[in-house]
């Protein structure tokens, strides 16, 4: 099942009046950004969640800023449409939502500014972005992560995914499951499309933000549930290489990957070689968050349905 709507030149349209001609300047230069955010299905309540969505759509206009993209609407008003996207669809399932802004002229010349900035979102109904969530065998990959002076990480930028492209690729035709890819100085970064966290001696530790990594909205769920619940430290700092191989338990965060535990990096186990207790709670408890049952968390999660077993039909 796929999406049968999308917003497209300032309304909801089929899905299928949503196109762009192969002379958008998006398409041929990659000046674009998008985001991912994910709607979650709580079938007690017969309730669509979408998990921290301002937080998304504050991001995604960070990335528009970065690319001289200006949009008509603030992060309430994103909300807003995409809200009015999900109910028109319908989706009684876990659902993954697309924003993308881009340049939308139809010109060649390679530049920012002085273009013209449109915007589309769709949804889909989505499950797991990585198949082996619970024990994923990873390598590090030959390709380094893009560098801020060069193509800034912190933004969800459109041709900057060519680069996680061909670490995941690398990854998945050397028999693996992800990549994990360094800075240019050697430091670790991220997953190609994943924030990274590593525990040793009971200590979390991750790449802080000048690692050149994705600004995660997961990451800080992660971080926050990691501190304030499981009373875990959590230190930001550069990671080297070989302390991958000496972790006693590595997992990956993301809108897409959700949480997955990493238990083998470059053929080497990572602690016993199987999902460590402190992901396999904290996965639990994630799941908890985003799907509404915990009531703390609950301004996290924007109800889609009016009432809680009652769909509003566009």
């Amino acid at each position: 099942m796929q999406g049968k709507y999308a917003f497209f030149d300032g309304g909801i349209v089929p899905i299928e009046d949503a196109k762009v001609s192969v002379r958008t300047h998006s398409f041929n230069y990659g000046t674009g950004c998008f985001e991912g955010i994910r709607g979650y299905w709580n079938p007690e309540e017969r309730q669509m969640l979408v998990f921290r969505m301002r937080e998304h759509y504050v991001r995604f206009l960070q990335s528009c800023s970065l690319l001289m993209i200006k949009l008509p609407y603030d992060a309430d008003q994103l909300c807003a449409i995409t809200l009015d996207l999900l109910r028109k669809e319908g989706f009684e399932s876990d659902t993954y939502i697309r924003p993308l802004a881009y340049k939308s002229d139809e010109l060649i010349g390679v530049k920012l500014h002085g273009l013209t900035d449109a915007l589309t979102i769709f949804a889909t109904p989505f499950g797991r972005y990585v198949d082996a969530e619970e024990g994923a065998r990873v390598h590090v990959s030959s390709w380094r992560r893009i560098d801020d002076n060069a193509l800034p990480a912190r933004g969800k930028i459109v041709g900057a995914y060519v680069n996680s492209a061909f670490s995941k690729t690398e990854a998945l035709l050397n028999g693996f499951d992800e990549a994990i890819v360094l800075t240019q100085d050697g430091h670790v970064s991220e997953g190609s499309a994943e924030n990274l966290f590593v525990m040793r001696d009971g200590t979390v530790y991750t790449p802080p933000v000048t690692d050149n990594i994705l600004e995660g909205i997961t990451r800080d769920t992660v971080m926050h549930l990691l501190s304030e619940e499981m009373g875990l430290p959590v230190v930001e700092r550069s990671i080297d290489r070989t302390e991958l191989y000496c972790a006693d338990e590595v997992f990956m965060s993301g809108t897409g990957v959700q949480i997955a535990a990493i238990i083998e990096i470059d053929h080497r186990p990572v602690g016993t070689g199987a999902m460590g207790p402190t992901v396999r709670a904290l996965r639990d408890r994630y799941f908890d968050v985003v799907r509404g049952r915990a009531p703390q968390y609950r301004s996290w999660c924007e109800p889609v349905y009016v009432g809680a077993n009652e769909k509003v039909t566009a």
